[in-house]
């Protein structure tokens, strides 16, 4: 392999990087893509899959145990919720964990390779063994990124769980710390206490999910404490110290000690671009790779070097992240034709929707599900409305359904800034949302989408009506 050429080189075979990839490859380019760890990446082995994996059995005896007349267990069985886990990211399978993801990189024309990446120079990648890559047209960055670990005294002395050791773990601990209050805190928090752990969840504020409306972050909130989960809300560690015979003690803010198996620190990510080679072009090794509409890094002449998902800090979620990737792949193999693109919004090599229109759902029970903005724009004219999610359609799905919804309307346009939902399986109404932020559709044309009875839905119409419509 070593100096040979390709047209484009993608570094990071996740889900961004193999999209990237595989986009350029549909332009007709010979692309490699480079992958140290596993095809496939974070998502599919450590993040997404695996903790939704863990989740949905949980979130489905719940709702079983709110339908009268439905007889159902007191408890799950953690070892065959683990197998299922298990089954989705591919653990022991004899052939490797990710040789899917290899057959299908090479089934769409693209060469995957293993090995680190760096960048060494113009459209030049050297990998770990020595080998040197030279793209004709540019090279993609889609590395991810990496858990922040919070500067705790202590913390050394024990071996605390990141996301991956909370989604991989082979065994329930007795007792769990989690530290954070965002997506991965309060998921996992309501994972493992569904399968039978003792879960402290540590937070600094009121109420977990701090950048959301707060009748979400108060619903999830309800829905831990019925699971089970104590919530030290205002506190934090202030000092970790490791037990005699495993485990962790951990001194919390306001002087409360408490003792645990394991701890995670579910305190946030961070770009991973520490080890790409970006200090060759002079650029920072710390924080995200900005980039254009198109994922061109704007900082590099000669417009050869592109970016994609996590590691150019602009929305830290895998579909998102595979959206830039489209564009960014699709930009490189046009610009390598020769073609003159438009980055104009909404066009197809511009990721608009990154400013505009980012969908995110927290997949606890009760679900958060979100797009857009969640709260009025300052100075402006915008009009926020919120109601409980309280129609024929969440009566017949569950006795109790308790929800609501909020609907950003920007008020000189007549248009939808964003949605938030939160109850039981509001999930799947979050697509709704986005097509009508995204869109622009007006609320007088909105008003003629009619929602089916007797669906969840509805609530659609109940905004609209509390709206004035």
């Amino acid at each position: 392999m070593s100096g040979q050429t390709f047209d484009v080189v993608v570094i990071g075979g996740g889900p961004v990087g193999e999209v990237a990839a595989e986009r350029a490859a549909m332009g007709g380019f010979k692309v490699a893509l480079i992958e140290h760890e596993l095809f496939g990446g974070e998502c599919s082995y450590w993040a997404c899959v695996p903790s939704k994996a863990l989740l949905r059995p949980g979130n489905l005896l719940a709702a079983a145990k709110r339908m009268p007349g439905v007889v159902v267990g007191d408890a799950l069985d953690p070892a065959q919720v683990l197998a299922r886990r298990d089954s989705f990211t591919g653990r022991g399978d004899p052939q490797g964990q990710d040789h899917g993801q290899v057959d299908w990189a090479r089934g769409v024309g693209v060469e995957p390779i293993r090995g680190h990446g760096r960048i060494s120079g113009e459209r030049e990648v050297t990998l770990s063994d020595g080998q040197v890559l030279t793209a004709r047209h540019g090279v993609i960055v889609c590395t991810g990124s990496v858990p922040l670990t919070p500067p705790i005294p202590g913390l050394d002395t024990i071996k605390p769980w990141g996301s991956r050791d909370a989604t991989s773990s082979s065994a329930v601990p007795a007792r769990l710390g989690v530290l954070g209050g965002g997506v991965v805190g309060v998921e996992m928090a309501q994972a493992w206490a569904r399968l039978g752990a003792q879960v402290h969840l540590i937070i600094t504020g009121k109420r977990p999910l701090p950048r959301l409306p707060e009748f979400a972050g108060d619903l999830v909130l309800a829905g831990l404490r019925a699971d089970g989960v104590i919530v030290h809300t205002g506190s934090g560690i202030d000092e970790v110290s490791a037990v005699d015979g495993g485990g962790a003690s951990l001194k919390l803010t306001g002087g409360e000690d408490l003792v645990v198996d394991e701890l995670l620190l579910a305190t946030g990510r961070v770009p991973a671009t520490g080890s790409v080679g970006l200090e060759v072009l002079g650029l920072p090794t710390e924080g995200p790779l900005e980039v254009d509409e198109s994922g061109r890094v704007s900082a590099v002449d000669g417009g050869w070097l592109y970016a994609a998902g996590d590691v150019t800090g602009r929305a830290l979620l895998t579909h998102q992240g595979k959206y830039g990737a489209r564009v960014a792949g699709d930009s490189i193999a046009a610009r390598g034709r020769g073609e003159d693109i438009s980055t104009a919004p909404w066009s197809r090599y511009s990721a608009t929707a990154d400013h505009h229109a980012v969908p995110q759902v927290i997949f606890t029970d009760p679900e958060v599900a979100c797009v857009g903005l969640s709260e009025a724009r300052e100075g402006s004219a915008d009009r926020v409305v919120d109601i409980d999610i309280a129609v024929a359609g969440s009566a017949l799905f569950a006795d109790g359904y308790t929800g609501k919804a909020r609907m950003v309307v920007d008020t000189d346009r007549g248009v939808i800034l964003g949605v938030t939902f939160a109850g039981q399986d509001v999930a799947e109404m979050l697509h709704s949302a986005t097509i009508a932020v995204v869109g622009e559709v007006p609320l007088d044309r909105l008003w003629h989408a009619v929602p089916a009875f007797p669906t969840i839905s509805e609530v659609w119409l109940r905004l609209l009506e509390a709206y004035g419509l």
